[in-house]
């Protein structure tokens, strides 16, 4: 067969397996990868590592020792570091002196890690005792033999790593030259291997998957031989684990440490029509992992950017922590807390210990990390239109006029990889966008943006300008041979842009420049797929393990981190594109830790039913909690034809979720919202235009995300750490901790949906208000919500205030200087609290003080404003509409507007009574003033 017809056979093979279904025999098992296989462990057992206390080095700002292995007597430095102001440890472990550098991840820390001082207290031939100066609550007690650290919060021991004596360092060694009849049985151990059969776990000197790996008809050259390591962590107060994502699996850890069962796994891969409730690997990588009970919440965060699997000893083996509905779980207060064992193929250990104690200060202390989601331009919270693949440029106007024809909100209008000259990015189908500049003016005439496709893989075309200039720089990652890596993707054979060079980092980014890439604006935004990376005849449809990178480095050491340096050049380009004015816009779907400052994050190739609309919430909780907030999922299914009813009440859960786009593979049905009868186009026009009414709401969590690193979607448990009921609860969401979303996920869920009020520490439950009839609700537990087609069920919490924008327009680039209505909800002590952001919507003048940042309370029956950052300024035509004020419990009888610095009244304001909502009418202040309402009883 030619070249060019495999290459399309390629494609095709492809395309056919994505309208399938997953193929779990395209990718490994833990019994199929080497490493895990040889490390992983199921049973405590003793530590073979130990301390030497004569080693002990104290500097101001760390300490070190020398670990020892007791069998081979290799050596490795040991070095644990208090960070800076914050309750957490820095533990890294290294060979002392290795055969070659092991590689450090790079560039997925917001910056160097600050220390503190970082003293010995005490110093024994047994235990060693370390604190934090700035922190003394905060101490970590080193055991010599066998080697295991404590980590302690105010007495209180919260941490342990190798406390199941799971550690494996595989030292960097020269091969052993096999005798004849042990070269038999490696061949015939790998031609197991390869049938999926896998070999019992062997030493690495013994096992043939240590030097060369081979799975089904690809082969691993292993130039290093076995370098993996493991080190299990121990979570004493938890009842429950969360994190590691991206897993299409419950929020809570399921147990997987048993035989037969794989542990979650890291390794970013292109997989289509994913299963549900597995740990198989998916897009991205996260490697974090937090433990949380009634009294502690903690975290661990596992730097390495290798394959990695981890895992999870379940304090709850026996209770199924899926939550369609809402378990009542019994916790047995005699089963072994949960701990995590990570396991990873290469690299160092690099470990950050977040020692909380507060669900919100561990979150936080992670993204101090890695850091925070940038506010993003207020139209790319609003509402997305996409499928592969609009066909032109008259497709594309038409789509847009229906938006305005059928009355629905709509902000940006996205095309996939059939725009570009036969799958050459930052080139144009002349033929179908013949003039693409007009086109995208035309959108930005009516307030919309455009969002293009821009993947990392190459044509591999002498035509292709881009192609020969990373030719001839030597920008493409390279064979384990020195030449140029081919692989297969959307455009056939295709070459990969090695973003671990600076140079070619550079050089990617400058092709965004409006100078290079002339038929674009700097308004367009950027989508980065396949960057896992996908190469379709690639081993686990994804690249070479022995590929080289920039500096030598292993693409087995920088896998999970591809993409994420994709977006540090795609963001670097736009950035410039923009003269450093405009606020990007990237849209990814491989991420790793940090990847939140640059990008949002979708959850891939999901399928229209039920079961993913349910895993939509789960997925984005456990990101939101690993620091990536500005998550999503494809509304309706990338995959399939959704019927009416799923794909209205997808909607309705998008319009709660960070990003909210509809998406759609190309050989789907066409479905946009008027195609389908108009009692469902109907529900999804409300639900979208209950999204746009929220903007300000939507606006200012971004920004709050941003100052604070908190989520901005989160888990019952960060608000109610103490009910142990709301642990594992997966199918409804706070977002910040003024809303309580409940979505209908359940075909079943015609006339009622479950939901669940939690408990807060004292016994009591908060005051919630339905956010659509203000019916209040007091009561704790599981209560049945009435809905029909239209319901959201929605809550808002009392003691909150909401800003909202009532008049609806076509794109929310229009709304700017509408005013607004603040939604005041009262709690049992009559008061309330909230904020409100106003910029300019989408540049940086804000990082330059130029915003209002506004603090409103209501007590003692008055409502009041004022700023909170009283140096910044911005100048809006913004003003105060309406107040809704609920939970008063009684009438005023009037209300009185005061705006004077001098406390001089301004005037009486009309008011209205509908039940138990009190309506303020036209108060009419600018937004820029401190001003107060005054209630008369």
């Amino acid at each position: 067969m030619a070249a060019g017809q495999g290459m399309l056979l390629a494609v095709a093979l492809y395309l056919f397996a994505s309208v399938a279904s997953v193929d779990r025999n395209n990718f490994k098992t833990c019994e199929q990868s080497s490493f895990c296989r040889r490390l992983r462990s199921l049973e405590p057992q003793r530590s073979e590592f130990e301390v030497q206390p004569q080693s002990l080095q104290q500097f101001k700002q760390y300490i070190m020792l020398t670990l020892a292995h007791q069998r081979t007597k290799h050596e490795y430095i040991l070095k644990i570091a208090c960070l800076k102001d914050s309750n957490t440890f820095h533990l890294q472990v290294d060979e002392r002196e290795p055969l070659s550098v092991r590689y450090r991840v790079q560039d997925a820390l917001v910056q160097e890690p600050q220390y503190g001082p970082t003293k010995v207290e005490s110093s024994s031939d047994t235990l060693i005792m370390v604190a934090c100066g700035d922190k003394p609550s905060v101490k970590a007690a080193i055991q010599v033999a066998p080697f295991k650290v404590d980590f302690f919060q105010d007495g209180k021991l919260v941490v342990t790593a190798n406390g199941k004596g799971m550690m494996r360092f595989e030292h960097l060694r020269r091969k052993p030259e096999p005798n004849a009849e042990q070269q038999q049985q490696e061949e015939a151990d790998q031609k197991e291997q390869g049938g999926g059969q896998a070999a019992e776990p062997a030493p690495a000197d013994n096992d043939p998957g240590a030097w060369e790996e081979n799975f089904k008809s690809h082969h691993d050259s292993k130039p290093k031989g076995p370098e993996g390591l493991a080190l299990d962590f121990t979570f004493p107060q938890a009842k429950v684990l969360f994190g590691v994502p991206e897993h299409a699996d419950s929020f809570a850890l399921r147990h997987t440490a048993t035989k037969g069962t794989d542990p979650y796994r890291l390794y970013n891969l292109d997989v289509f029509e994913y299963e549900l409730n597995n740990g198989m690997a998916l897009y991205g990588s996260v490697p974090v992992v937090y433990g949380h009970g009634e009294t502690s919440t903690t975290g661990v965060f596992w730097l390495n950017a290798a394959e990695t699997w981890v895992d999870v000893f379940s304090a709850n083996r026996d209770t199924d922590m899926v939550s369609s509905l809402v378990n009542l779980v019994s916790w047995n207060s005699q089963t072994d807390p949960p701990a995590a064992n990570f396991i990873s193929e290469s690299g160092i250990m690099d470990v950050f210990v977040l020692l909380g104690p507060e669900p919100i200060d561990a979150f936080r202390q992670y993204t101090d990390l890695t850091g925070k989601g940038p506010l993003p331009q207020l139209y790319t919270i609003a509402y997305h239109q996409c499928r592969w693949n609009y066909n032109d440029e008259r497709d594309v106007e038409m789509v847009s006029a229906k938006f305005d024809e059928h009355d629905i909100p709509m902000d940006t209008m996205w095309l996939d990889i059939e725009y570009t000259d036969g799958k050459r990015y930052f080139t144009w189908d002349h033929h179908k966008f013949p003039h693409p500049v007009e086109m995208i003016r035309n959108l930005t005439g009516l307030g919309r943006h455009l969002t293009i496709i821009i993947d990392p893989h190459i044509k591999r075309d002498g035509g292709y300008f881009f192609h020969n200039e990373c030719t001839d720089k030597g920008l493409y990652v390279k064979n384990k041979d020195g030449g140029d890596y081919e692989g297969w993707c959307w455009p056939g054979s295709a070459s990969y842009v090695d973003f671990f060079n600076p140079d070619a980092r550079r050089h990617y980014a400058n092709q965004y420049l409006l100078e290079n890439f002339r038929e674009q604006s700097e308004t367009v935004g950027i989508w980065n797929d396949m960057n896992e990376p996908s190469v379709f005849n690639g081993p686990e449809v994804t690249m070479l393990k022995d590929n080289l990178h920039h500096g030598g480095l292993e693409h087995r050491d920088v896998h999970n981190l591809y993409g994420h340096m994709q977006l540090m050049a795609t963001f670097d380009g736009l950035l410039r594109r923009g003269e450093g004015r405009l606020r990007p816009f990237i849209l990814t779907r491989s991420h790793f830790a940090g990847s939140q400052r640059y990008a949002a994050v979708w959850t891939g190739d999901n399928m229209a039913d039920w079961g993913h609309l349910q895993a939509s919430i789960k997925m984005c909780l456990s990101l939101s909690v690993s620091g990536i907030s500005f998550c999503g999922a494809d509304v309706g299914g990338f995959f399939g034809n959704p019927d009416g009813e799923l794909f209205s009440r997808w909607y309705q859960t998008g319009a709660f979720q960070p990003f909210f786009r509809s998406h759609a593979h190309i050989d789907t049905k066409r479905r946009e919202p008027w195609l389908f009868p108009e009692d469902v186009k109907l529900v999804i026009r409300d639900a979208i235009r209950k999204r746009y009414r929220l903007l300000p709401f939507w606006y200012t969590l971004f920004y709050e995300h941003e100052r604070s690193g908190l989520p901005i979607m989160r888990p019952l448990l960060a608000h109610y750490p103490t009910d142990v009921n709301a642990f594992g609860i997966d199918h409804q969401f706070l977002l910040g901790h003024q809303l309580l979303v409940a979505p209908v996920l359940d075909q079943k869920q015609q006339r009622s949906r479950d939901v669940y009020f939690p408990v807060r520490a004292d016994g009591h439950g908060d005051w919630w208000y339905d956010w659509d009839t203000h019916r209040q609700h007091t009561a704790t537990g599981v209560e049945a919500i009435p809905v029909d087609s239209y319901k959201v069920p929605v809550f808002q919490r009392g003691g909150t205030i909401i800003p909202t924008k009532e008049r609806i327009r076509r794109a929310s680039t229009l709304m700017r200087h509408d005013p607004f209505t603040l939604t005041v909800a009262l709690d049992r002590e009559g008061r309330a609290k909230g904020t409100l952001y106003i910029d300019d919507e989408q540049s940086y003048e804000y990082r330059r003080g130029h915003y209002l940042y506004l603090e409103f309370e209501f007590r003692d029956g008055v409502l009041s404003s004022r700023k909170i950052d009283k140096t910044a300024s911005y100048k809006t035509d913004t003003w105060l509409e309406r107040v809704l004020i609920v939970g008063l419990g009684k009438q005023p009888t009037a209300a009185t507007l005061y705006t004077d610095a001098s406390g001089a009244a301004s005037g009486r304001l009309e008011l209205e009574q509908d039940g138990d909502v009190v309506t303020v009418r036209k108060p009419g202040v600018s937004m820029l003033d401190a001003w107060s309402i005054k209630l008369d009883f």
